[in-house]
């Protein structure tokens, strides 16, 4: 069994990248987003970026653990006893943990924020709707952090074994992921 984490900027790639391998490698696929919206919306709570953030860090905190979320996924993933791929990974702890646990590898993906900005607003998902200006405040909030329990998306993508620049198109991206996969026994 292997695990795929994926790790990146908002609207590199990452959704295609795990599309990309449930399609050609036959991956399941454990996503921190499906599973941070379900706790959302149990609360009755609006679905957007920021409570996604606030919730994700309050789980962190209240279980003391800058990996829980990982580790609830994870848990998960190791149940299925298949190839899987968790995304969206956050945190150093979160990568900590999952090498600790077997066979991981750690997806990088970025892209020009121009590019990344864009995508995600022609994807217009409830997380999406938001001014380039908040977009840039958003990423820069989440790149570094020195608590352990919040995002640290540059200290992920340092630590990544594969990055990915998404430039292009999708062909292109998937080009990537079958190169790496090249080296990749699975």
């Amino acid at each position: 069994m292997i695990i795929i984490g994926i790790t990146g900027t908002l609207g590199a790639g990452k959704g295609t990248i795990v599309d990309y391998l449930i399609e050609k490698y036959h991956f399941e696929h454990f996503s921190v987003r499906k599973y941070l919206t379900s706790i959302i919306e149990s609360k009755g709570m609006e679905v957007n970026r920021d409570t996604m953030t606030i919730t994700a860090n309050a789980l962190r905190a209240e279980h003391n653990s800058p990996s829980f979320l990982i580790e609830e996924l994870y848990r998960q993933a190791k149940e299925s006893n298949k190839n899987c791929i968790i995304e969206s990974i956050r945190t150093i702890g979160e990568i900590e943990t999952l090498r600790k646990g077997g066979k991981f590898i750690l997806l990088a993906v970025d892209a020009d924020q121009a590019i990344r900005y864009k995508r995600i607003w022609d994807r217009k998902s409830e997380t999406d709707r938001i001014s380039f200006e908040t977009f840039v405040e958003d990423e820069a909030r989440e790149m570094r952090s020195d608590d352990p329990k919040k995002q640290n998306l540059g200290g992920c993508i340092a630590l990544a074994d594969y990055t990915l620049t998404n430039n292009g198109d999708i062909d292109a991206l998937k080009k990537q992921v079958d190169a790496i996969f090249k080296t990749i026994s699975i």
